[in-house]
């Protein structure tokens, strides 16, 4: 008989090994720490230590770990570099990022030969120690983005091992041919930086484009190209088409209010050596759900005002003025916006004055109101009792701070006058010139590439091309191969100079979409036709007034059309066959009814088409489908392959949330508010974006299949339990309200926990997509009548339960 070992002799071992990890790995996070503890520094088996978030400003002692390898310092108040940090000869991974370090002094470097991990991201750096190159057999990982630096720092040429570098938001003008030569950098990240050569449109392609695009600069000069992405913003009917039209022609060129723009209107010509590419969008609302698609950092705003419209008044300032000056500083706040007011032949000449006075005097103001609440958050949470558990939120709001719209002088113009006109073109070609408004105007580019670009112009206006400007890739390959210079133009080569002139909106090539990675538009105004389809003003006359032969061809009656409204309008949902003939009467009326079935899809139940691909790829559209059994044809699902899913025998449906109204619906399966639900706000400032809650309604609806949906609520199910998402967007309060009824138990609450995590990190990744816009999560307090909120910490993006949220709720 084998003896049976006593309790202690089995945990006894185990109980030493975690005793023995206890002393290997300290992590002291969030404790408020000045100095570091004795017990710390007393501690010589100790190799990881973590002191990450607190108030340190020296870190004198930490020579004696001489066995320290990972040493996290971030989110500190360092200022000097600590010199004893050399003397860490075991340093594997450092971190001291989000400090104040403005020097690192000579000699650190040298003494870490087995550093492999470096973070110095968010200090106020502008070069690095020539003895960094000391690490180059063992440093992979350097991040030193958000700092000061204005030119390379060459010492990183000299690590020759480095995998992944972080240089974004610094003030680059140029890299160096150099740092890409090699094959040991994997990732790279440079935006945000006003970049010439390469040009930021290059850096945005990886690694492999930035090699490509040094390697066709090897074998020719650089050309210099100047060229300024300039969007026509303001409401409808304020001139926008009169201003873009004239400026293109040189000379008066109005435009009839049933010409006005439908969608967007793109258009391009030349100001001495300066190319502007124009984007004229369209005024009405329903049209702004698609401008998000194409609105650009580091272009020229024209914000263009119908001086004759305006009132000195908060309402119309509001419709005009305030309402693209919040979008815009939401969504592109580094933007340069030139006001220009119209119809002042409409006016007198001092109401003229008056109107411009009072238009930048309220845009002053609301940027000021802007500073002011970024200003009132950080010092809410810097006076906070626990401020460390913000730092990301506080560092969130910093950056914002530093991000604001430039506001140049209005300049008022009459449209019937040739003078004007060229006033304002002298004006728009003096700011350009401006290379601190617009760092990045000039690129340094291959030839190669303005080859390939004045050939796509060229086929693009060549009697042959269709009116859509659509073209198959490899049609366009061999295409281009017949112009001199460009035999020897491969594929991958195009894909990059293409990714290029998308990316400063010449062409639109998406190839990451599918069912549009082969299509190149070379005319992008059809892409905008595509998109105003069925994303557009009065779209239920439209759909009224399909015609007969329309609804016959498409197996349809009067009645059918009948109940399409209906449904339209109760629901904001159309079935398949509704979309498509409505699609087939507006391409009617385009004249383009031959491209019908490539961008539906070839028959009524067979294969996406481009539309839908387009619309639900910018989250426009959802589709929702009514399935009542389960389908035998569906194929097996093997764990870790993709699934390919197979259409049910119903027809498929296609909901716009844009076009939701009703409420009742919702409210009724919700069935009323509880005291006891648990109950979470979503702040927005300074408003929650236009079209934000209907975006995010299909992201939502596309994770959790059983929904109800209106215009500014949505009810998701999951596993039976439902949760509700109300939008309130008041001037000063806008949040987004998520509450669940309060579940039994631990289990239950740790399910209700996920799933209101899941949804809080749906709307935080979708905006993102507004870099001025500013967020925070608060759990209102339980006890009846009080007004008090509790601002959560900082989310680290994983769905694990914090600590501290869940007393917020539960209490």
């Amino acid at each position: 008989m084998q003896p049976v070992p006593r309790c202690g002799a089995v945990t006894q071992p185990r109980a030493c090994q975690e005793q023995e990890d206890s002393l290997r790995e300290v992590t002291l996070s969030t404790q408020r720490l000045r100095v570091l503890p004795p017990a710390v520094l007393s501690n010589p088996m100790l190799e990881s230590l973590d002191l990450d978030r607190n108030k340190l400003r020296s870190i004198t002692g930490i020579s004696k770990l001489c066995n320290l390898k990972k040493l996290i310092l971030s989110k500190n108040e360092i200022v000097d570099f600590p010199n004893e940090i050399q003397s860490l000869v075991c340093l594997e991974k450092l971190e001291l990022n989000q400090n104040q370090i403005r020097v690192i002094p000579e000699g650190i470097f040298s003494h870490l030969p087995r550093l492999k991990h470096l973070r110095l991201n968010n200090n106020r750096l502008g070069a690095l120690p020539r003895d960094l190159a000391a690490c180059r057999g063992s440093l992979q990982y350097l991040n030193i983005s958000n700092n000061l630096f204005r030119t390379f720092p060459q010492p990183v040429l000299q690590l020759a091992h480095l995998q992944e570098l972080h240089i974004q938001n610094n003030g680059l003008r140029q890299l160096p041919r150099e740092l890409f030569q090699g094959q040991s950098l994997k990732m790279f990240k440079a935006n945000g930086n006003p970049l010439r050569e390469p040009p930021s449109e290059v850096c945005a392609g990886g690694i492999q484009q930035i090699r490509n695009y040094f390697n066709q600069l090897q074998h020719n000069s650089g050309q210099e190209d100047k060229r300024v992405k300039t969007m026509f913003l303001g409401a409808s009917l304020a001139g926008k088409s009169t201003i873009c039209k004239s400026l293109k022609q040189g000379q008066t060129k109005l435009v009839p209010k049933e010409e006005r723009t439908v969608g967007i209107e793109i258009s391009e010509f030349r100001i001495e050596d300066f190319t502007f590419l124009f984007w004229d969008f369209a005024g009405q609302l329903e049209y702004y759900m698609t401008h998000h698609v194409f609105i650009t950092p580091q272009a020229l705003v024209v914000l263009v005002i119908n001086l004759h419209m305006y009132q000195t008044n908060d309402k119309t300032f509001k419709d005009l003025v305030g309402f693209w000056i919040n979008n815009l500083s939401m969504r592109v706040p580094n933007s340069v916006v030139l006001p220009v007011g119209t119809h002042v032949d409409c006016c007198r000449e001092e109401e003229v004055e008056e109107k411009r006075r009072d238009i930048m005097a309220k845009i002053t103001a609301m940027l000021m109101e802007r500073k002011s609440n970024l200003a009132h958050f950080i010092n809410n949470l810097e006076g906070s009792e626990e401020p460390e558990f913000y730092m990301d939120q506080w560092e969130r709001l910093k950056e914002m701070e530093n991000c604001t719209l430039t506001i140049l002088n209005l300049v008022a113009v009459n449209c019937t006058d040739h003078r004007d006109i060229k006033k304002l073109e002298a004006t728009i070609l003096e700011h350009v010139k401006n290379e601190e408004l617009f760092p990045e105007v000039v690129r340094v580019l291959p030839p190669v590439y303005r080859q390939v670009e004045a050939a796509i112009i060229d086929i693009a206006q060549s009697e042959e091309m269709a009116d859509h400007g659509m073209m198959d890739f490899q049609y366009l390959l061999s295409k281009l191969s017949h112009y001199k210079h460009l035999a020897n133009l491969g594929r991958e080569l195009l894909q990059d100079i293409l990714r290029y002139l998308h990316r400063i909106g010449l062409v639109v090539w998406y190839e990451e979409i599918k069912h549009l990675e082969s299509t190149v538009f070379l005319q992008p105004t059809f892409l905008i036709t595509m998109f105003k389809l069925l994303v557009r003003y009065r779209l239920v006359q439209q759909l009224e007034s399909i015609s007969v032969d329309t609804l016959i061809g498409e197996h349809a009656t009067i009645r059918d059309r009948s109940n399409w409204v209906w449904t339209f309008k109760s629901k904001a949902m159309l079935c398949h066959r509704a979309v498509r003939a409505l699609v087939k009467h507006q391409l009617c009326l385009e004249g383009m009814q031959e491209v019908f079935e490539e961008i539906m899809g070839h028959g009524p139940h067979r294969g996406r088409g481009k539309l839908f691909s387009l619309l639900e790829h910018f989250e426009l559209c959802l589709e929702v489908r009514h399935t009542e059994a389960l389908n035998p044809q569906a194929t097996e699902f093997v764990p870790g392959k993709l699934w390919e899913t197979t259409r049910g025998q119903g027809e498929s449906w296609y909901l716009f949330p844009t076009y939701l109204n009703q409420t009742e619906e919702v409210s009724e399966v919700w069935g009323g508010d509880h005291p006891e639900d648990l109950h979470i706000r979503v702040y927005f400032s300074p408003e929650i974006p236009e079209g934000f809650f209907q975006r995010f309604l299909v992201k939502a609806c596309s994770f959790y299949s059983t929904h109800w949906v209106a215009k500014a609520t949505c009810l998701l199910i999951c596993n039976g339990k439902p949760l509700l998402i109300k939008e309130n967007n008041q001037r000063a309060y806008s949040y987004l309200e998520l509450r669940y009824r309060k579940p039994a138990g631990r289990t239950g609450f740790q399910f209700a926990w996920d799933f209101l995590m899941a949804v809080v990190f749906i709307v935080q990744k979708l905006a993102e997509e507004w870099p001025g816009l500013h967020m925070c999560v608060k759990t209102p307090c339980r006890t009846a009548g009080c007004p008090a909120e509790l601002i959560w910490p900082d989310m680290d993006g994983t769905n694990t339960m914090c600590p501290h949220v869940p007393s917020f709720m539960m209490s």
